[in-house]
């Protein structure tokens, strides 16, 4: 005779025999689960749930709170779950793991067979919670099913949002109004500012319209919509931000603040015609949003050192470089943090200000007013500052301009575009900066990537041998020799990669830099005025002991901070 939930309740005392009866005898009477009625008796989930994993085989998991990414519900619509009583929890391999609250309903275990055949997967059933069975309902009430319930009032109002047109140029707009196509897009903004996303993608193709959100520096398509929806969702934007909507034909750039979740957010737009129409990107940017400390950005060991030595120099040059996207202006703030005293007078030149720093004289660089770098420059060296922060010198004027500066007695923060630190002295000449002016200036270059972090709680470890180790060795021999001698002391067993869970769809979590970092020395200097080169200069930084990104990266695969994999996506 098989074994039964109350059987096991009551060989763990939970229940007693006559109580286990009792609930047999009500669930039969009353139609009801007996669980339902074990609750009302005062018998926990977590006991019930446990108890029914001893008697039917089936595994428990618990999903803490946490609803499953998006990505992940769309493999069992709404309407089934909430009739079957079943959930998606992830996909592992090959294998669509489910939740289900009765895994004894032989109906519903037909559905779970047919959803796994049609997605070609091998399902496995777990035993979830009534409550988290409710948390996951909760996140069907996301992006997607916001979304479906404004299309179902879109075609009757599609005429009138074609009709709205901008009035005064406007500074900020709340995000409540009720037409379909305004809350469409207050819904699409809403779930980028909290799913972290920092650029929101709307490209329009032959048939639909494609939403997709960059999170932790990678693309994800999270909504599909008609075609037919495209021209009022560019319009509704174009309007907020007083972008002439006749206008198809050419780019246009505009911005625009919202209050999303109480909180003021800045949107940049940038419009683009495309074969299918105008694809539309919204940088999304957080001022209230935390400055993290330099440690926490993944500046550690001889990096740090040399950072903070620089950071006490009284005037100088310091610059931070790398591609677009590569968390330079996060790296500034955090510098102006250290540097944020009460004796000095900090100047910034910003565009746009990404996070307000109380005690910093931030100005907004406005060039459709010819209020640009430079010019800004010019005027901020008469309010008698200690500190300048230009956000990117970006021509010959700005850096000549900040070149000067330096030499004048104040100590300059600023961003290039070159693809690492050493590539900062032949920028500058290349700009047109006399090579004698940058050895008296130029304190230290920094450069940096970002990659995706691991999971700390679903990181999957791999015995490190085989090629994986001969490319890592290969990689700590380059490094210089303090540094090897301790790497490979310390040499652990096995080293970890990315694994996509529940509580981590993606595999990995939030991004860390890896940094290099070279400074000024009196061999520089005389390579530097007598005709340098990138690899005279790199040989140079090497020979001083300099960890290049690539080495910092693979210090931080060693620690278990971040894979192999995701390390080689950027250098």
């Amino acid at each position: 005779m098989a074994i039964t939930l109350l059987d096991v309740l009551v060989a763990k005392h939970a229940l007693t025999p006559e109580k286990a009866n009792q609930t047999r005898r009500e669930a039969r009477d009353k139609k009801t689960p007996m669980e339902e009625v074990l609750y009302r008796y005062g018998i926990t989930e977590r006991d019930v749930v446990e108890a029914k994993s001893e008697a039917t085989g089936y595994p428990v998991k618990y999903l803490e709170g946490a609803a499953p990414h998006f990505d992940t519900l769309k493999d069992i619509p709404e309407d089934a779950a909430r009739f079957y009583k079943i959930v998606p929890l992830g996909r592992e391999e090959n294998y669509l793991d489910i939740g289900m609250l009765f895994p004894e309903d032989t109906v519903a275990q037909e559905a779970v067979k047919f959803i796994a055949a049609r997605l070609n997967l091998t399902h496995r059933i777990f035993l979830i919670t009534p409550s988290d069975f409710q948390t996951v309902l909760q996140g069907y009430r996301g992006l997607s099913g916001e979304v479906t319930k404004a299309l179902g009032e879109f075609g009757k109002a599609y005429p009138a949002a074609l009709e709205e047109t901008p009035a005064a140029p406007r500074e900020s707009a709340t995000i409540t109004e009720e037409a379909p196509v305004t809350k469409i897009v207050g819904v699409i903004l809403r779930h980028a500012v909290e799913g972290h996303a920092s650029d929101v993608h709307i490209e329009p193709e032959r048939e639909e319209v494609r939403i997709r959100f960059r999170v932790d520096g990678v693309l994800h398509t999270s909504l599909l919509l008609p075609i037919d929806i495209h021209a009022a969702l560019v319009t509704r934007i174009k309007v907020m931000t007083n972008l002439k909507i006749d206008e198809t034909r050419i780019p246009q750039d505009g911005r625009f603040h919202a209050n999303i979740m109480d909180r003021a957010i800045d949107f940049r737009v940038s419009t683009l015609p495309t074969s299918f129409g105008e694809k539309v990107v919204i940088r999304i940017l957080d001022p209230t949003a935390g400055i993290a400390t330099l440690p926490d950005l993944g500046v550690e060991g001889r990096n740090l050192d040399f950072l903070q030595e620089a950071l006490r120099r009284p005037h100088g040059l310091i610059l931070i470089t790398g591609p677009t996207g590569s968390g330079k202006s996060t790296t500034l703030y955090a510098l102006l943090r250290i540097l944020n005293q009460e004796k000095t007078n900090i100047v910034s030149l910003e565009d746009p200000i990404e996070y307000y720093v109380p005690g910093v004289n931030q100005s907004q660089i406005k060039p459709e007013i010819n209020y640009d770098f430079a010019t800004g420059l010019r005027h901020v060296v008469r309010q008698d500052p200690d500190i300048i922060m230009v956000g990117e010198i970006r021509d010959k004027e700005t850096a000549t301009l900040a070149i000067h500066a330096s030499l004048t007695g104040h100590l300059v923060l600023s961003t290039l575009h070159t693809n690492n630190a050493v590539g900062v002295v032949p920028r500058l000449i290349d700009m047109g900066i006399d090579p004698y002016l940058i050895p008296p200036t130029l304190i230290l270059a920094l450069g940096q990537r970002l990659v995706r972090k691991l999971c700390p709680d679903s990181r999957k470890a791999i015995k490190l041998a085989g090629t994986t180790k001969e490319t890592l060795l290969r990689e700590i021999n380059a490094m210089p020799e303090a540094v090897q001698q301790e790497v490979k002391r310390i040499l652990p067993d096995a080293i970890y990669q990315a694994e996509i869970s529940s509580s981590c769809p993606k595999g990995t979590r939030g991004r860390i830099g890896i940094f290099e970092v070279f400074s000024m020395t009196p061999e520089l200097e005389r390579i530097i005025l007598g005709g340098p080169s990138e690899q005279k200069i790199q040989e140079e930084a090497r020979r001083q002991g300099m960890i290049n990104m690539r080495q910092d990266g693979i210090l931080k695969v060693l620690h278990g901070i971040i894979g192999l994999e995701e390390l080689l996506e950027v250098v």
